[in-house]
């Protein structure tokens, strides 16, 4: 599997080559720019000059400091950068699913940690200050798997649960072995 360059520098020649200019001229524009907010910024970049998304959050990113798309190198950096009591809480959430299926992988993407099976993501986790988001990566799971989190803030994507959560280890592995079912589709 090829690993995409997480550096926001990664992004820098195909900017030059698409535009037309140095990163300085760029650098320049974002200093124009500084005390915008990031919307601003990138609605700017993708209305003056035609930026993609990326190429804009790439230079607005950068420019703010964030040289990387990657947070966190590793699950324990993930973990030290939330709540000791949401960590606890997620750990466990992982090892009862890892226990019942040891081949769905473990991996931080898009800054949190997430389960694969292969090359398809099964099952994700993020946090807010009042509660951990799980998410199986498939909306009609959320929708079929809602009258058993009742208790509970359903969404379209996720659901809510409390940061201490009493973790369901029978609900939580027929949520996953559903979700491995509909990834096998």
């Amino acid at each position: 599997m090829v690993v995409k360059d997480p550096s926001r520098k990664a992004h820098f020649p195909a900017i030059v080559k698409k535009h037309g200019k140095p990163m300085q001229h760029w650098f320049d524009v974002m200093e124009r720019l500084q005390g915008k907010k990031y919307p601003e910024q990138i609605s700017h970049l993708r209305k003056k000059y035609k930026f993609s998304q990326a190429h804009a959050n790439a230079l607005v990113m950068y420019s703010r400091g964030s040289i990387s798309a990657h947070k966190f190198k590793s699950l324990p950096d993930y973990y030290k950068s939330i709540d000791p009591v949401q960590a606890r809480t997620i750990k466990s959430i992982f090892k009862i699913i890892r226990g019942k299926y040891p081949a769905l992988e473990l991996v931080i993407a898009w800054n949190h940690p997430m389960l694969k099976l292969h090359d398809q993501y099964i099952f994700g986790i993020s946090t807010a200050k009042k509660h951990i988001l799980i998410a199986p990566f498939n909306s009609t799971l959320v929708k079929e798997f809602a009258p058993f989190f009742q208790e509970f803030k359903v969404n379209k994507k996720t659901i809510g649960l409390p940061n201490d959560w009493q973790i369901d280890s029978k609900l939580l592995l027929r949520l996953i072995s559903s979700a491995i079912k509909y990834a096998k589709k």
